[in-house]
């Protein structure tokens, strides 16, 4: 990381009274693993420290050691405001421009704090100090790679950091499967794990928690609702409120399902649609050079990384599924994919 930005950020924060930890509305393992692995850091360190989400993040989060700590804006407004209001220094983790954070933008805006940015999507707003990395794989592996260079040193480590560090980035990675995982990320886990850090822990709690309905909702997806698209090279799963409903649908319970669209043979890009409240989201994930971030931003209001990338429509769920398959048709045909 840059020297000259590593010494504004540890004058930032010895000079700190109050730091507020934020990340990007729908937290996912990277934003809540990252959150939690800098709150205790800083906690650590002697600071009076906080950490805000918008919402509620998936429940196989809740064993995070300082889970129950953080605020969640959506229902607790009034004390995250104030505690935003309070703030001298504000860390960004895991989302590339304010607006990412949904309601609590329009707080985050007014505050008088310094804001210190950690994230690896592309194209970030400039804030205070901005450690941005689109190579990185995730915003977790960074939370490392700035511990360690405020420390020079590795004494800072402990169980409750490294499981929140190996939860953004096995998260993220795709347990560790996309082209973004480096040397360096292999480097970052080894030196955790000699410190006695238990991965495997992390996993189980992770992934091997389940509820039947999520498992049936899988299989649902996979045996009915998946679909290629002829000539493209592309799959999607697509997914209405009465089906998610149907299967009595929570946050993270379709985690990963994009990824079994893409594991395919002979598909280089996948689609989840899935539809919200007065909103229907996208999930967009590809194989080598098909880019999906930029696909995402030129059509479905989104973006994020070359190989992952979300998107939105504000239409009807049915429209939103012809738009995104009339989209990818004229898309790879444009590019001859």
């Amino acid at each position: 990381m840059d020297k000259v930005n590593i010494t504004k950020a540890k004058s930032l924060i010895n000079n700190a009274t109050n730091i507020v930890v934020t990340a990007h509305k729908n937290p996912d393992g990277d934003a809540v693993g990252s959150a939690l692995a800098l709150y205790h850091y800083l906690k650590n360190s002697g600071k009076n420290v906080s950490a805000i989400l918008p919402n509620s993040f998936p429940s196989f989060f809740n064993w995070l050691p300082g889970a129950e700590d953080i605020f969640i804006f959506e229902g607790e407004e009034a004390k995250a405001t104030g505690l935003i209001e309070e703030a001298d220094l504000i860390f960004a983790l895991d989302y590339n421009a304010l607006h990412r954070t949904g309601d609590v933008k329009e707080v985050l805006e007014k505050a008088k704090a310094d804001f210190i940015l950690i994230d690896h999507h592309q194209q970030p707003d400039e804030f205070t100090v901005n450690f941005s990395d689109v190579t990185a794989c995730s915003t977790g592996q960074m939370i490392f790679q700035f511990c360690h260079a405020i420390e020079e040193d590795l004494d800072w480590i402990t169980e409750e950091i490294c499981q929140g560090i190996y939860t953004g980035i096995m998260t993220d990675s795709g347990s560790f499967r996309f082209p973004s995982v480096t040397a360096e990320t292999h480097e970052i886990i080894a030196a955790m794990k000699r410190t006695g850090f238990n991965h495997a822990h992390v996993h189980q709690q992770t992934f091997d928690t389940n509820e039947i309905s999520k498992l049936r909702l899988l299989g649902h997806s996979l045996s009915n609702k998946l679909e290629l698209i002829d000539g493209c090279k592309a799959a999607v799963i697509s997914l209405s409120r009465k089906e998610l409903d149907g299967f009595n649908y929570k946050p993270g319970d379709t985690d990963g399902l994009v990824n079994y669209a893409l594991s395919l043979a002979g598909v280089n890009m996948a689609v989840l649609i899935k539809e919200g409240n007065n909103i229907v989201k996208m999930s967009f994930r590809s194989k080598g050079e098909f880019d999906v971030n930029t696909f995402a931003r030129e059509h479905f209001s989104g973006g994020g990384h070359k190989n992952a990338a979300g998107g939105a429509c504000f239409i009807s769920f049915n429209e939103t599924v012809s738009k995104v398959k009339e989209t990818i048709k004229k898309y790879t045909a444009e590019l001859n994919y």
